[in-house]
């Protein structure tokens, strides 16, 4: 009888085509709800998930036979990790897919806000030319300090080397990890020197509001801040203050705070809608909706990365 695979989410077909190679039986149910999943799961060897059902206790519980759980991309913070390897269950994910995507979506944000270009385009199309008020600023004049250095970090070091900025990283769990790219360093050293901070850290208990009031408040001269991680790693009211005070004088996001547990809208701002609606009209702020990693590339290589990894293990 062939192993069963059920796929709670849309992925490149890639994944199916290669686990159906190697003699595994797919079944696609994309609109299944959290308690029609928990009822089908037992008869299924492994999940392939992006973030529209969190595998939470409940559902690890009634995954009896569960072997794997596969997650397109490379957060994994709607599943329970340590439950799901109490149990013996594997966990994948595939950074490696939308690096390249990530790293040259945080450059073209980067460059748009440097430049000006945001601003110059409006104003050509309603007929105003403005040269010098639209003066740009070099990147290979600037130091760009990377908190994480994973592979998404590491990532855009790479992309950045071209550019001639000075790179240095900081990683909390890394030591003597200086590359051709980027040179280690302490988090008090990105504090005094970076001109240009981007932050690429997983959703965890510890980095929840990572970027907080003290966080912004560190630096000892006005920063570019990029934000291509998770929403949530970043307090958007002491963003707000940071930008309004002039600490943080751009940011480049593309993920938001209030972005609902899917990453596929927003929620409602409650007390914070003040602040939300402050952010979204500075014009030194450049927004994308969680797009940093899609492009027709990555779509692909995100789900042919899992299937080598599963494989690897689960042939």
């Amino acid at each position: 009888m062939k192993k069963k695979i059920l796929f709670i989410d849309s992925v490149h077909e890639i994944l199916q085509q290669k686990l159906e190679a190697a003699g595994y039986e797919c079944d696609l149910h994309f609109k299944a709800s959290h308690e029609e999943i928990i009822s089908m799961l037992p008869e299924y060897f492994g999940v392939v998930i992006r973030s529209r059902i969190a595998i939470d206790k409940a559902v690890i519980d009634a995954a009896t036979n569960l072997r794997f759980i596969a997650r397109s991309g490379s957060g994994l913070d709607n599943i329970d990790i340590a439950y799901a390897r109490s149990k013996n269950i594997e966990i994948f994910n595939s950074p490696e897919g939308n690096q390249d995507a990530v790293g040259e979506h945080a450059i073209g944000m980067l460059l748009m806000l440097l430049n000006n270009l945001k601003r110059a385009d409006a104003e050509v199309r309603e007929g105003i030319w403005k040269r010098k008020e639209n003066e740009g600023s070099e990147l290979s004049a600037k130091t760009v300090g990377i908190i994480g250095y994973g592979v998404m970090g590491s990532g855009l070091a790479k992309k950045l080397s071209g550019f001639g900025c000075r790179v240095i990283a900081h990683d909390k769990y890394k030591t003597s990890f200086s590359d051709a790219y980027a040179t280690a360093a302490s988090l008090e050293e990105i504090f005094s020197d970076a001109d240009i901070v981007s932050i690429h850290l997983p959703l965890t208990p510890g980095t929840r509001h990572y970027a907080d009031e003290k966080f912004f408040s560190s630096f000892s001269k006005p920063i570019v801040f990029i934000n291509t991680a998770r929403g949530k790693n970043v307090s958007t009211p002491a963003l707000v203050a940071a930008l309004r005070s002039g600490k943080v004088k751009g940011a480049c996001i593309d993920v938001i705070e209030f972005e609902s547990s899917s990453l596929e809208g927003l929620e409602h701002q409650g007390e914070h809608t003040f602040v939300y609606n402050e952010l979204i009209a500075m014009d030194n702020v450049i927004l994308t909706p969680h797009i940093a990693g899609w492009t027709r590339e990555s779509y692909y290589k995100l789900s042919n990365v899992l299937a080598e990894k599963i494989l690897s293990q689960f042939r």
